[in-house]
């Protein structure tokens, strides 16, 4: 199946002969779907806090960050932010040239409200000889558009979101990424004074976010008083995925090579696997708000976190007593009840094991990476679906689940999905090191029966595409969970162009 050059291009991406026959025989005959016992809810796997307990998880959280732990801000920046603007690139192509569609005319109703509106108004100037208003005046709405979204304009049809516009205030503007750093320096601080972000970019865009980090950290260091440490990685080419044509063999482009592409953001979990960080906070890129509006955002930012450190160090704990010989029939099931009650996890048969064969499998099921998610309540916005799940070892346990990994033909799961109450809206909390302070190889708590395959194209050809787990589906599916409901404030996506025009941006 395989020439001489295509084992030279295997061997310069990194991926082994093995890895690319597994994925061709994932892509023929694709993914299972997931077993459900229940979508979670308050009560039933999501846990709600109030006032009292909200306020006393916070000020763990405090404590914690002085006491001299590294914490990390992780966010996935990288792609284009072409989805944004699909109505927009309809428009131009569309054979009538004023707005007609309800999108395009909220577009152009509120183009004044956008960040971006003076420096698209220059590029007008610049470009057309024109201001906006002048160019809407005489009809000619292509014009501002094709500024707006062409490599001569702002290009921002082929920016990623973290470069664009996206927040006014009094006399300057800011980026996404702006708003993560200045996020990062109200939860994610350590004792140093050193708030640690993490991004992970395209490579044709690395250059663009270093600099405008470089640029925007002088003023955000002296607003917050603190000091930026701030990297960016990209997709690593090894976790790229072979593409079949629809018969099962490797695609091959016109030159013969065989096509990849990337494997989906599921192959950040190596990106994650190499951070030097006792906790992480995971979160879209887009989902950011101006300042006047991130005082629930750092709140329950900082709930997640607290309740991450009170449960690990309950787990830190058990396995401490675990490994002496002090651990009695009594405690076993104190442990037990721990997992089966605050992680969510029930395993049948544990009342049959003996002691030792107990207090293995706790062993086991507690020393592995820890993740708090947020959870806020289900208004029909697109995102992955909590539930209970059963896994290959028998095991039930709290996931992420995406449509794709439910079998919607099946009445039941299909009820069980469109009946949900949350969704996820990528809050992540996750806690990277063991009882003993070494960290975990995380590829090693991956599903790897969780991804799926799509059909795209290529030429004009179709083709399968392969995308791995994805990074908070299956890629930390073997992790331990915790739900936790938080409001819908703290979760404000732009999706297209016109939810910046929503009163949360």
């Amino acid at each position: 199946m395989f020439e001489n050059k295509d084992l030279v291009q295997f061997n310069v991406k990194g991926i082994s002969v093995a890895q690319v026959e597994a994925q061709l025989e994932l892509l023929s005959k694709g993914f299972p779907y997931l077993e459900l016992e229940a979508a979670a809810s308050v009560g039933n796997g999501i846990m709600a806090v109030d006032e009292n307990q909200r306020d006393g998880y916070i000020k763990t959280w405090d404590t914690y960050c002085s006491s001299g732990h590294r914490i990390l801000k992780f966010v996935p920046a990288s792609g284009a932010a072409s989805r944004m603007f699909k109505d927009l690139f309809t428009f131009l192509d569309a054979p009538y040239e004023t707005p007609e569609t309800p999108f395009e005319k909220t577009f152009f109703e509120g183009l004044e409200k956008f960040a971006f509106y003076d420096e698209l108004d220059a590029s007008c100037k610049e470009n057309e000889g024109k201001s906006i208003s002048e160019l809407i005046a005489e009809g000619d709405y292509k014009s501002v558009v094709k500024n707006l979204l062409g490599e001569k304009g702002l290009n921002y049809g082929a920016l990623p979101k973290g470069l664009l516009s996206f927040h006014k205030y009094n006399g300057f503007v800011r980026t996404p990424l702006e708003e993560h750093m200045a996020e990062g320096a109200m939860y994610a601080l350590g004792a140093d004074g050193v708030a640690h972000l993490y991004f992970t970019v395209s490579p044709e865009h690395r250059e663009l976010f270093r600099a405008l980090a470089e640029k925007s950290s002088k003023g955000l260091s002296k607003r917050f008083g603190i000091v930026y440490d701030i990297t960016f990685s990209e997709q690593k080419k090894s976790t790229d995925t072979v593409a079949s044509d629809m018969d099962g063999k490797p695609f091959r482009n016109e030159d013969g090579s065989i096509l990849f592409r990337p494997g989906g953001h599921g192959a950040l979990i190596e990106n994650l696997n190499e951070l030097d960080a006792d906790v992480v906070f995971v979160k879209n890129i887009d989902n950011v708000v101006p300042d006047n509006l991130k005082s629930d955002t750092v709140t329950y930012k900082k709930l997640l976190a607290g309740i991450l450190v009170s449960v690990q160090n309950r787990i830190f704990d058990y396995l401490r007593l675990l490994d002496s010989d002090k651990c009695t029939p009594d405690k076993l099931r104190v442990i037990s009840d721990f997992v089966r009650n605050t992680l969510c996890c029930r395993k049948p048969g544990l009342d049959e094991m003996s002691a030792d064969e107990l207090a293995t499998w706790l062993h086991s099921r507690l020393n592995r990476p820890l993740r708090v998610c947020g959870m806020v309540r289900n208004v029909g916005e697109p995102g992955g679906g909590p539930f209970l799940a059963y896994n290959s070892d028998g095991t039930i346990s709290l996931q992420i689940l995406e449509s794709s990994q439910i079998n919607l033909a099946d009445p039941v799961k299909k009820e069980m999905f469109t009946k949900g109450t949350h969704f996820n809206p990528v809050d992540l909390v996750c806690g990277l090191k063991g009882y003993k302070g070494d960290r975990f190889n995380l590829p090693d708590y991956v599903d790897k029966n969780t991804g799926f395959v799509s059909q795209k194209s290529s030429g004009g050809r179709k083709l399968k595409a392969l995308e791995l787990p994805g990074l908070w589906n299956g890629a930390m599916s073997d992790w331990n969970t915790i739900f936790v409901e938080v409001p819908l404030t703290t979760f404000n996506p732009v999706k297209t162009v016109n939810d910046l025009l929503r009163p949360q941006h």
